[in-house]
């Protein structure tokens, strides 16, 4: 299928690229389809929106600059996508790049995405280590630091 996107203008795409949010995003809700594109720069992603070219988000798995990370999202949630084990989901982190400033990434609300259904969530984390703005980069040199001491 061919779709126009932010990042690369008009491209051909495998249709299991496709992810459906269901209830949208928050602040999006009115877009449910989108794509799940690997970005020019690895560890990212991009989340096109399907219906509105000019809607897309850069993800990052956040595993890998907080391996403390923890996802606790009750089953009614997981079910609603059609996932029974979390650890088969595959889970980003909304990252913002302002002009000025570090780049940060949102851990309280993560999408979750059955990587079997193609269906996603984004959840709502109450747990007050999660915040809307984790500086990446100081996290990952944070992170690494004790395989250093090794």
């Amino acid at each position: 299928m061919k779709v126009a996107t932010k990042a690369y203008g008009r491209i051909d795409v495998d249709e299991r690229q496709k992810v459906t949010f269901p209830a949208g995003l928050f602040g999006f809700e009115q877009f449910k389809d989108y794509l799940l594109l690997d970005a020019e720069r690895q560890p990212f992603y991009w989340l096109q929106s399907v219906d509105a070219e000019q809607v897309a988000f850069i993800l990052i798995n956040p595993f890998l600059f907080r391996p403390d990370y923890e996802v606790d999202v009750n089953d009614g949630e997981l079910r609603e996508i059609g996932l029974r084990d979390p650890k088969t989901a595959l889970t980003f982190s909304i990252v913002t790049i302002p002009a000025e400033g570090p780049m940060t990434a949102n851990l309280q609300g993560p999408l979750i995405i059955n990587r079997e259904s193609r269906l996603g969530k984004q959840a709502i984390l109450t747990d007050s280590r999660w915040k809307t703005k984790h500086d990446i980069m100081e996290e990952l040199a944070s992170a690494k630091q004790p395989d250093q001491e090794k």
